[in-house]
């Protein structure tokens, strides 16, 4: 990502990428050692996205958004958005209402966090993204305070009543952002 990032040339398309991480904590740029509390066997890699820290593994979709903020005419604030917006749209169409929150980024359902996000803004691009809890085990939730906020309820997709896949989750995300994206497009040019 920050090889892409760093190399781009205003004709580089946006990209998407997905994947399941192997376990792991992952500590913001400005991140809080105080939020993490008993990591045990699972590394702790510091990052340079925004955030504090969480857990990545298994059963949870991260999606990685390489995107030219400058082209889609976004502020930082704006991708953080179009980022809610795709998982909220996503999360409707399996029945699952989920909100933002204006105080802290994410996707919340019923108070709890559903889906978390960081992004790292380099060159009016920007990198990392989000990550979705589908079906992984919440355990390592309990060994921080997610996102730095203590006593922060987190939950997954499976829990509310959809057991799709991560893959299936993946496909549902992703067309989401694109459209989102490709309406992007669109004004930027209308507008230019």
């Amino acid at each position: 990502m920050q090889a892409f990032t760093a190399g781009r040339e205003p004709k580089h398309a946006d990209q998407l990428w997905w994947l399941e991480h192997a376990p792991v904590y992952t500590l913001g740029k400005a991140g809080r050692l105080q939020h993490l509390h008993d990591p045990g066997p699972i590394p702790v890699v510091r990052t340079d996205r925004g955030g504090q820290v969480t857990w990545h593994g298994p059963g949870q979709l991260v999606v990685y958004t390489l995107l030219d903020l400058r082209r889609l005419g976004l502020t930082a604030r704006g991708a953080v958005s179009l980022l809610e917006n795709a998982l909220i749209a996503a999360l409707a169409g399996s029945g699952i209402h989920g909100v933002a929150r204006a105080d802290a980024p994410g996707v919340y359902v019923d108070g709890a966090k559903v889906a978390a996000l960081g992004l790292r803004i380099s060159r009016g691009c920007c990198y990392h993204g989000l990550a979705l809890n589908v079906c992984c085990d919440l355990a390592p939730f309990d060994r921080i305070d997610p996102c730095g906020q203590p006593g922060l309820r987190v939950t997954r997709t499976t829990d509310l009543g959809c057991d799709d896949s991560v893959a299936t989750w993946a496909a549902r995300v992703c067309g989401q952002l694109s459209s989102a994206l490709a309406t992007r497009r669109t004004d930027c040019a209308a507008a230019a």
